[in-house]
Formats: structure tokens, C-alpha cells, sequence
């Protein structure tokens, strides 16, 4: 596994409003070298897809094979303990302000030893202050 993917990135590849040349290149590199993300993930991205139907930003159909696409990928789904949630994530919650949800990724990154890609500025600064690798897409 190449690095820790989080659901707003994964979820930019499927809007064209929100792809980019280096978003392109990051799915590219998790086709061939994969990727692993915490649980939640899958529920973050369907989530989005969900409401992206709902603001009619996109067709059931869509979604449907979009989510489809994304399972065939290899991203690993992290089957941490609840022990992690309860101890690393909160703590990560409370130091920089973010939600557990954001956490969770940040905990992954941190203890795989793995560089994260995500686009948001407040899990990027934690990454930053953690030493943990970041990739932009």
C-alpha cells in the first residue's frame, strides 16, 4: 500500500468540478500501488455520493458505477480495534480540532507509517505537525 486515501479526495475524482491533473495522477498511482483508509471510508464516500444525487449533482446511475469502479480498486479497509478510537483518535481530535472522523485518517497515516492524501487544510496542519508525509491531489 502506497498511502492513506481520504473521502473528499477519493470523492473529487467523480465531480468534474473537482478533478485535477494531480487528483488524476493520485488515482492513477492507487490503481497500481493501492491504498488503505479506516472503516469509515466507505461510509464517507457513499455518504457523498448520496448527496451528490440528492442536490442532483449527479444520477443514481452514476453513483452506482462510480462505487462500483471504486471497489475494484485496491484500497485496503484498516480493521482497527476500538481501542484506537477511545485513546489515539481522541487525542488527535482534541490537539488539532478535528472531528474523530478526521482523526481516524490521520491516526492511520500515523501508525502504518504511510503519507496521507487529502486536500483539507485542518488534517493537513495535524499531518504537518506530526511529521506524517502528505500528498496533494
Amino acid at each position: 500500500m502506497s498511502l492513506v486515501l481520504d473521502a473528499s479526495l477519493t470523492l473529487s475524482w467523480y465531480f468534474d468540478d473537482e478533478r485535477t491533473p494531480a487528483g488524476e495522477a493520485l488515482l492513477e498511482a492507487v490503481g497500481e500501488e493501492g491504498a488503505v483508509v479506516p472503516a469509515l471510508w466507505r461510509y464517507e464516500v457513499e455518504n457523498g455520493m448520496q448527496m451528490a444525487v440528492r442536490r442532483k449533482r449527479i444520477s443514481t446511475a452514476y453513483r452506482d458505477i462510480s462505487l462500483a469502479e471504486l471497489r475494484v480498486l485496491p484500497i485496503t479497509i484498516e480493521r482497527a480495534g476500538d481501542d484506537v478510537v477511545w485513546t489515539a483518535m481522541i487525542g488527535f481530535a482534541d490537539r488539532f480540532g478535528l472531528t474523530i472522523y478526521d482523526a481516524a485518517y490521520i491516526e492511520l497515516a500515523q501508525r502504518r507509517g504511510l503519507p496521507l492524501a487529502t486536500g483539507d487544510r485542518a488534517m493537513r496542519s495535524a499531518a504537518r505537525a506530526l511529521k506524517i508525509e502528505l500528498i496533494r491531489a
